[in-house]
C-alpha cells in the first residue's frame, strides 16, 4: 500500500466518527421504515408530526454523512448536536408519559435511562467532529 491509504491516518476519533455516521444514517433511515414509532414519541398536541419525522430523518442521514467530510465536519457536528438538543423534549415526553411505542416492548426505567444517553451522544458527536477538527484560520 502506498502512503495515501485511508488506513494511514487511523485514529480512535476517526473510528468513533464512522460509528456515529453509521448510527445516525441507520437511525435516520428508520424514520422512513418505522414512522409510527417516531410519531408515537411526539405529544398529541404537537402539530405537523409527520413533517417532523421526515425532516429529522433526512437531517440524521445527511448529517451522518456530512461528518465524514473535513471541510464541513465542524458545522455538521454542531448541527447534529443542535438536532439532538431539539429532539430531547420528545425523549422527556416518552419517559414521563410512557406511550405505547409500536414494535418496542420497553420498561418504564429504560426510557429514563435513554434520557441519560442523550448527553453522551452529544459529547460523542462533539468529540469526533468539533474537538477533532481544528478551526480554520479564516474563522479565528
Amino acid at each position: 500500500m502506498n502512503g495515501s491509504s485511508v488506513f494511514r491516518k487511523f485514529t480512535v476519533a476517526g473510528l468513533f466518527r464512522w460509528l456515529a455516521s453509521l448510527f445516525f444514517i441507520i437511525a435516520g433511515a428508520n424514520h422512513f421504515i418505522m414512522p409510527d414509532f417516531y410519531l408515537a414519541m411526539m405529544p398529541s398536541f404537537m402539530p405537523f408530526k409527520e413533517f417532523f419525522v421526515v425532516v429529522t430523518g433526512i437531517a440524521e442521514i445527511v448529517l451522518g454523512i456530512a461528518i465524514q467530510f473535513p471541510a464541513i465536519r465542524r458545522r455538521a457536528g454542531m448541527s447534529l448536536i443542535g438536532l439532538l438538543i431539539a429532539i430531547f423534549p420528545a425523549n422527556i415526553y416518552v419517559a414521563l408519559v410512557q406511550p405505547p411505542l409500536p414494535n418496542l416492548d420497553y420498561t418504564p426505567e429504560s426510557m429514563w435511562w435513554r434520557l441519560l444517553l442523550q448527553p453522551l451522544f452529544i459529547v460523542w458527536i462533539w468529540w469526533v467532529t468539533v474537538k477533532a477538527s481544528p478551526v480554520p484560520d479564516s474563522v479565528k
